[in-house]
C-alpha cells in the first residue's frame, strides 16, 4: 500500500500531531502568525564564504518564500563581482573577511550563513552574533566541542537565534520517519544502519584533506548524516559507541579518516551500526522494528529521496532542501515556529564524533556518552 502525499500542505496537515507540528507550522503563510497579525517581511541572509555549496544556496534563495538573498561575504575579490551581478546584490552588502564585523550596521541582512571551511565556523559564527545577526552554521558546527560550546555562548549572549545546515529534517521523506520513530507506527525500533558516503578524488591539496582547516576527514562531513539518521529514525538517544577507522589510500587520506564503522548503543536497546567513507558510496538508513520496517535509499542526497516500508512505497513531493531549510529557520524567527536544527543538536553531534575518535584511539574501546540535553 503506497502511502501517498499530493502536496506539502496537505502533507504537513497529516503530520500536526506531535513531531508534524514543526512542519505545519513551517507551511503557514505569513499573513498567517500565530498572533493573527500580517507580517510580510523576508529576512535577508548573507551567505559568508562563496564555494561550491554556497552557490546552491544562493540558488535555493531564489525560490524562498519567507528570506531572501542579501549579502555576500568572500575572500576572493573577483566573486565579490561575479557573485553580485549574478544574484543582483548590491556592492553596499558585499563584504571580505577582513571587514565583515561592519554587517552589524546593515539592516538588510538578519541572518548570516556560514559556509566556510570547518576552521572558521567558530570564528564567523560568534562574529556574526556579536554583530547581531541570526546565524546558520553549516556542519559540522566546528572543529571540537569547545568552538560549538563557544558558538552557543555567544548567540545567547547577544540573544540571536542559531540553526544547523541540517537540511534533512525540512525534507518531507525525513520527517515521515520521524514521525514513525515518534509514533512507534511499527512498534518498538530494534535495529538500524546507515550509511553515508561517497568517493572523494581530484585536488590531493583541497581543505577538506588538511586536518587544519577540516579538523575531520569523513566522519567530519559525511558522518554526521548517518548519526543523525540512527537518531532521528528510530527516535533514541545514544548511550555509547565505539568505532574502528580503515583506510584503503593512506596516501591520498594522510591527513584526515578516510573510512569509519561506528557501533552506538541506544536507548531502549536499540542498536546503530553506521559507516562513512570518502573512498565509497553510501547513502542508506534502515530501521527494522517489532512489527514492520522502513527504508530510504538515497537518505541524506539532495534528492529525490526514496522510501519504502513494510506496508509499501512512499510517496512524498519532491521538494528543494535548502530552500526549505533557510524557510523554516526564518519561520522560526519571525513567528516562533519550532527550530528543526537548533544549535545543541550540532552541539550533540560533535560530542558524539569526539568519543569516535577517542574510542578508535583507545582500540576501538566502547566511550559512554554524556550529551547535552535540548
Amino acid at each position: 500500500m503506497a502511502i501517498k502525499i499530493l502536496n506539502r500542505r496537505k502533507f504537513n496537515k497529516q503530520l500536526a500531531k506531535g513531531i508534524g507540528a514543526a512542519s505545519l507550522m513551517s507551511t503557514l503563510p505569513l499573513a498567517c502568525t500565530s498572533a493573527g497579525m500580517k507580517q510580510d517581511k523576508q529576512l535577508g541572509i548573507a551567505l559568508v564564504g562563496l564555494g561550491s555549496y554556497a552557490r546552491r544556496l544562493a540558488d535555493a534563495l531564489q525560490e524562498t518564500k519567507h528570506c531572501k538573498l542579501t549579502g555576500l561575504v568572500t575572500g576572493t575579490p573577483e566573486k565579490e563581482k561575479t557573485w553580485g551581478k549574478k544574484y543582483n546584490v548590491p556592492a553596499s552588502n558585499i563584504y571580505n573577511y577582513q571587514n565583515f564585523d561592519e554587517i552589524a550596521k546593515n539592516s538588510a541582512i538578519d541572518i548570516v550563513y556560514v559556509v566556510l571551511p570547518n576552521s572558521m565556523h567558530a570564528d564567523f559564527s560568534i562574529r556574526a552574533a556579536k554583530a547581531g545577526k541570526h546565524v546558520i552554521c553549516e556542519k559540522p558546527m566546528a572543529m571540537d566541542v569547545k568552538e560549538s560550546k563557544e558558538i552557543i555562548a555567544a548567540c545567547e549572549a547577544a540573544n540571536v537565534k542559531l540553526g544547523m545546515g541540517y537540511r534533512m529534517h525540512s525534507e518531507p521523506y525525513t520527517q515521515e520517519v520521524k514521525r514513525f520513530a515518534k509514533e512507534k507506527t511499527f512498534g518498538k525500533p530494534l535495529f538500524t544502519t546507515s550509511g553515508a558516503a561517497y568517493k572523494m578524488r581530484g585536488n590531493p591539496d583541497q581543505w577538506r584533506l588538511k586536518k587544519e582547516l577540516a579538523g575531520g576527514g569523513a566522519l567530519y562531513n559525511m558522518g554526521v548524516y548517518a548519526i543523525q539518521c540512527a537518531i532521528y529514525g528510530t527516535g533514541e538517544r545514544p548511550l555509547a559507541v565505539s568505532a574502528q577507522e580503515f583506510k584503503t589510500d593512506p596516501e591520498y587520506f594522510k591527513e584526515v579518516d578516510e573510512t569509519i564503522t561506528m557501533q552506538m548503543l541506544m536507548t531502549n536497546g536499540v542498536v546503530a551500526n553506521l559507516q562513512t567513507s570518502h573512498n565509497m558510496s553510501m547513502n542508506d538508513l534502515y530501521v527494522s522494528c517489532e512489527n514492520g520496517w522502513y527504508r530510504l535509499e538515497p537518505a541524506h542526497n539532495y534528492g529525490p529521496i526514496k522510501g519504502v516500508t513494510s506496508n509499501g512505497v512512499m510517496d512524498f513531493p519532491v521538494v528543494n532542501q535548502q530552500a526549505e531549510q533557510m524557510d523554516d529557520f526564518a519561520l522560526h524567527i519571525l513567528e516562533g515556529a519550532p527550530n528543526l536544527a537548533p544549535g545543541e543538536m550540532g552541539l550533540r553531534d560533535m560530542q558524539i564524533m569526539e568519543a569516535v575518535y577517542e574510542s578508535i584511539d583507545k582500540g576501538g574501546k566502547r566511550i559512554d556518552l554524556d550529551l547535552v540535553e535540548f
